[in-house]
């Protein structure tokens, strides 16, 4: 199965670049309704993930809860707990799916490593779900009977 049906574009998800402020990651996060986004570099490479828990630890160890001091700070000098880790765009779709069970989202990279988009655990899913159904409702009617 090729991932590139799952493929949720660059274009049409919220990322931001490396050079980034924590305000401008902020505001970009909170317009966009994300607890989590991809961060990648202005080459387009995939640079790693930022969530609301790596901000929110850096804003109360760090800066005294300032928003003024957020836009002196460079997203990339966030510590963060975890990056989701990126599969290239020909992984196989046995890998996909256990990256997918520790991350809400997996992003993907070209051969090249340029970040091309994202596919999420909400998608593999519902794909999964979809392959799953008949037999799934049969054995319940079978269990009913």
């Amino acid at each position: 199965m090729n991932i590139l049906l799952f493929l949720t574009p660059k274009d049409n998800i919220a990322y931001i670049y490396s050079d980034f402020t924590l305000r401008q990651t902020l505001e970009k996060m909170e317009h966009n309704k994300y607890s989590a986004v991809p961060i990648i570099d202005r080459d387009g490479r995939y640079a790693g993930t930022i969530t609301e828990g790596d901000i929110l630890w850096t804003i109360k160890n760090e800066l005294s809860l300032s928003i003024k001091k957020a836009e002196k700070v460079p997203i990339m000098s966030i510590e963060r707990k975890m990056d989701n880790l990126p599969v290239r765009i020909d992984t196989g779709m046995e890998e996909l799916i256990t990256m997918a069970t520790n991350q809400n989202f997996v992003p993907v990279v070209d051969d090249r490593g340029v970040f091309i988009g994202i596919v999420t655990r909400k998608d593999i899913i519902k794909y999964i779900y979809s392959k799953t159904k008949a037999v799934v409702y049969s054995e319940l009617k079978a269990d009913n009977k």
